[in-house]
């Protein structure tokens, strides 16, 4: 079940009028806005500072450093010039400057543009409105930390508000002992959406202050002069995708902490919100401490029971809505400023509006700052979900939904959204799927930053003597390498295990393709195999594990899917065939170390050069690069 309902009038909508929202405003809106509503704060000071404001084609904004000339108003107040649009659809980016990562010694950062720059920029707050920087600062102080201008931190935050697309896949995640690191990436990201939120809110009721003043005979004619273009389509402006209930459990409180305490009074619907995505008894800690979990599962890793502790969902989406006092989950989509949602739960509701005419999905036309978090679990789930819903993005609206056309910003109209958006993508490694997205579906005008990382490997990970026999294979293309890996087993590696009489022969495959094609190769070579995929039946899988272990099947096929979410030990491996090399590098020590007791400590790896993303965080940056341009084929490691 999805956690929201679209369209259903949730009781948080309930006495809305009571508070003012944050969001667009019709025009009803503006004829009833009071003195108070004028403001951002209390004492009838906005939050956005002392700055003076100019104009830029047309637009009120704030006067802001040239240092931050892509922060939140020249972001979007800026206007593409045909020149611009036609460079930016080529969609072919050039990386002209590195910087050092701080804090990651083995990584820097590279992108599009001009140079980020490393000073710091606390007199300006970091691009934060004060009430939201002072909130920042005390929770930051409590919690023990200090200097805050040279933290990594700091720096990823600068990256957000540059407001450029950021692709940062060498974060460690908090599951596998990286919980600061995790942490401080989140509150960085939370307080960038946050800040985006409460920046659009102080612009549209300065706007309508403004309009306030003016008679209603001439009203419209000012709207005609182009200096309120202040709103997009639909309201919602920020997008979290999250893979499980638990991490989307984890942000949300997280991003309720960080809200200023005078504009959450009341959080409306916790206690829904905790029940439904939480575990009962069990909180989002980063660490499960439930005896009967662990009594259950007792050879689960550590990371295991930490990432699968919590809510396991993965098909949820829910509406986050602030008014001036308070925050109100569960808000309908049209209603909300922030939506969290998993790719599945999202591709529900374009499936659906694809099929139902009384349905549709406009509230994803006006996103402006989109943040994918552990990227490399929705990797184990389905990643064309991804893809999908990114391409659903900023597309024209079928209806208005009460919006005030006269104050849509032009490049709305125009059909450029998409070169708005800002895409963050995070995760603990990369893949293509994720470059492809990367380089693909994120035009931002304000150009791309992302990380780059020496790998050292994981190979002292592995505790047997193990001999690692790595065969390079030959692929013309990456269309082609698939078809290549298929051919190479079959006439290079299946000749010499087809007429086993020992058996105790695993295959670890990473794909469900690639499964698919190895079960039907060997069904057509009648070999004596089992299976253990993703979809194999719990009670089929039983069997096998144990038709293997005692040698009435001779082969195995196993999928990394399924050790992500099962970790099986496996019993009676005798020779290990790593047909594709898993994309999570923890992997790899843990199945070959499951050749423990068998007699040949072997082991064959299948590579290509289309696997050098895979290939250097297993064996390390240098030596992959040697195995791909060495002039041999087979390499060993013991």
């Amino acid at each position: 079940m999805l956690a929201q309902v679209d369209g259903s009038v949730s009781e948080s909508s309930l006495g809305d009028a009571e508070e003012d929202d944050l969001g667009e405003h019709g025009p009803a809106d503006m004829l009833e806005q009071t003195e108070e509503d004028e403001t951002g704060d209390e004492d009838g000071n906005s939050d956005a500072g002392d700055s003076q404001d100019l104009e830029i084609s047309g637009q009120t904004i704030l006067d802001e450093p040239e240092s931050t000339r892509f922060s939140f108003h020249r972001h979007l107040g800026h206007i593409l010039t045909n020149e611009e649009v036609d460079e930016l659809m080529k969609n072919k980016w050039k990386f002209k400057w590195e910087l050092p990562a701080i804090s990651m010694p083995v990584s820097r950062w590279a992108g599009t543009g001009d140079q980020v720059s490393m000073e710091t920029n606390s007199d300006q707050n970091y691009g934060l409105m004060q009430k939201l920087y002072n909130h920042w600062l005390d929770i930051y102080k409590t919690s023990g930390f200090s200097d805050f201008d040279t933290s990594r931190q700091r720096f990823f935050f600068s990256l957000c508000s540059s407001y450029r697309d950021i692709l940062h896949c060498n974060k460690k995640p908090f599951y596998l002992k990286g919980n600061e690191e995790d942490s401080s990436i989140m509150d960085a990201y939370i307080m960038h959406a946050l800040n985006h939120v409460y920046k659009t809110r102080d612009l549209v009721i300065k706007s309508d202050a403004k309009l306030a003043k003016h008679q209603e005979g001439n009203k419209e004619e000012v709207l005609r002069g182009g200096t309120f273009l202040d709103q997009g389509f639909t309201r919602p402006k920020v997008m979290f995708i999250l893979p499980l209930g638990s991490i989307a459990l984890r942000v949300v409180k997280r991003l309720i902490q960080l809200t200023p305490i005078s504009n959450k009074a009341n959080v409306e619907h916790m206690d829904r919100f905790s029940e439904e995505f939480g575990t009962g008894d069990v909180e989002d800690d980063d660490e499960q401490k439930d005896g009967s979990s662990k009594s259950q599962k007792p050879a689960k890793p550590a990371d295991f029971q930490i990432l699968f502790g919590g809510n396991n969902n993965d098909h949820f989406m829910l509406g986050i809505k602030f008014t001036k006092r308070s925050i109100k989950l569960y808000s309908d989509f049209y209603s909300s400023d922030i939506i969290v949602a998993s790719p599945l739960g999202l591709i529900t509701k374009i499936g659906e509006a694809e099929v139902e005419k009384e349905k549709d999905v406009d509230y994803l036309s006006s996103i402006e700052v989109l943040i994918i978090d552990h990227a490399d679990v929705i990797t184990m789930q389905n990643w064309s979900h991804v893809n999908t819903l990114v391409e659903q993005l900023n597309r024209m609206p079928f209806n208005q939904h009460g919006t005030d056309v006269m104050r849509i910003r032009p490049w709305y109209l125009d059909g450029h959204a998409h070169f708005y958006r800002q895409t963050i993508l995070l995760g603990s490694f990369l893949n293509p799927d994720m470059n492809a997205l990367f380089n693909r579906l994120c035009v931002n005008h304000a150009g791309k930053v992302k990380s780059m990382t020496e790998y050292k490997g994981v190979l002292p990970k592995i505790l047997l003597e193990v001999r690692q026999v790595y065969e390079r294979f030959d692929a013309p293309s990456i269309a082609e390498a698939d078809d290549a890996r298929l051919d190479y087993f079959c006439k290079k590696v299946f000749p010499k295990i087809k007429d086993s009489i020992e058996g105790g022969i695993m295959l670890f495959i990473s794909s469900y393709f690639e499964f698919v094609r190895i079960r039907n190769f060997l069904k057509s070579q009648n070999a004596s195999f089992c299976l253990l995929g993703e979809y194999t039946k719990q009670s089929d899988i039983s069997r096998a594990r144990v038709w293997f272990f005692e040698g009435k099947r001779k082969i195995m096929l196993y999928t990394e899917r399924a050790h992500f979410y099962h970790r099986y030990k496996i019993r009676g491996i005798q020779n290990l065939i790593i047909y594709s090399l898993p994309e999570r590098k923890e992997f790899y020590p843990e199945i070959i170390n499951m050749l423990d007791g068998s007699k040949n400590m072997m082991c064959n790896v299948l590579f290509s050069r289309f696997d050098h993303l895979r290939l250097e965080r297993i064996v390390g940056t240098s030596a992959a690069k040697r195995m791909l341009s060495s002039d041999k084929n087979i390499f060993v490691f013991t």
